[in-house]
């Protein structure tokens, strides 16, 4: 297909899987602040901006507040950063803003029911600020746009062609899958060093952000152990949000689609060996900091794949020969 296509169909999966993850990271923060202590918020906070590589505005969040009124109103400064603001690539408005022009640019590649239902959520998000979400309950605004996103990729599922043009949006969404699970993962441990001992509840919170919180019981029962949560995250193939999973089904889509004019062979390699690390055995009884380091390495992969990709499929040399 052509480039411009695929390019299109790739970062319109990129911003609908990332406006997700924001919506589930904030709707997470969003129920620390009813009861919960200052650390705990401030912990919160600084998960966020280090899973997004991104310093809050301001005066950085730390954890020597201890005035509950000061951290609420320092935390409505932070949502608003992190939801309505144009100038921050990475607020939720924005990435909605650019999934949707991508879609409108891949209306011809798109099925009407995705435009349709994209684009009601659009309106439904309107000229909305965060004083107007802030004066009920934020924690719904994020909610129901998160069900907006997980809407679109079923109507997707069921009305797009099974054709390239599918598998780069698929593709799309798995990338940065797994580049979000990668930093978040090693954005909480870094603030477990930083804090020292953490709560049960940091944790759960992790868990509830991956979706992975009944599964856990289910599986472990109620007892959070740090490391059962780390390899439920990483390593469990069964796990939908599974960084193990994201990575497999990504590499399987490469295999899907039809070789480009860049380095297809490579891009294919790449995510075949991500997937092989993911899957490698730990060492006996690894540490945090263990888990910590691997996420590293997967992250700065998992960002190396997103550039081959590119390099493959979208910023190839038309005049060269193909490199396989």
């Amino acid at each position: 297909m052509l480039a411009r296509s695929a390019e299109g169909l790739y970062w319109l999966g990129r911003h609908v899987e990332r406006t997700e993850d924001l919506c589930r990271l904030l709707l997470e923060q969003m129920g620390t602040l009813v009861d919960r202590p200052v650390r705990e918020i401030n912990f919160g906070w600084r998960r966020i901006y280090g899973t997004l590589g991104r310093r809050p505005p301001g005066p950085a969040v730390g954890v020597t507040e201890s005035d509950d009124d000061y951290a609420l109103a320092d935390s409505y400064t932070l949502a608003d950063d992190l939801t309505f603001e144009r100038t921050n690539p990475g607020s939720v408005l924005k990435s909605f803003s650019n999934g949707r022009e991508n879609a409108r640019q891949m209306r011809h590649c798109i099925s009407g029911e995705m435009w349709t239902c994209l684009n009601l959520a659009w309106l439904r998000l309107g000229a909305r600020r965060i004083e107007d979400i802030w004066k009920a309950a934020p924690e719904s605004f994020y909610a129901d746009l998160a069900r907006e996103m997980n809407l679109f990729a079923g109507v997707a599922d069921t009305t797009l062609y099974r054709d390239d043009g599918r598998r780069f949006l698929q593709l799309g969404r798995l990338v940065e899958r797994a580049q979000f699970t990668t930093a978040l993962l090693a954005a909480h441990l870094d603030g477990v060093r930083s804090y020292g001992e953490t709560a049960d509840s940091e944790w759960s919170s992790l868990l509830r952000i991956c979706l992975a919180f009944d599964i856990y019981k289910h599986r472990y029962g109620v007892e959070i152990r740090p490391a059962r949560v780390l390899d439920l995250l990483v390593d469990d193939p069964r796990l939908p949000r599974s960084l193990c999973r994201a990575v497999d089904a990504a590499a399987e889509t490469l295999g899907a689609i039809a070789l480009g004019p860049g380095p297809s062979g490579a891009v294919r390699r790449l995510a075949g060996d991500i997937a092989s690390a993911v899957h490698r055995p730990w060492p006996a009884a690894p540490s945090l900091d263990d888990h910590a380091e691997r996420l590293r390495r997967l992250a700065g992969e998992c960002l190396r794949l997103h550039d081959l990709v590119m390099a493959a499929h979208v910023d190839y040399d038309p005049n060269g020969a193909p490199v396989r």
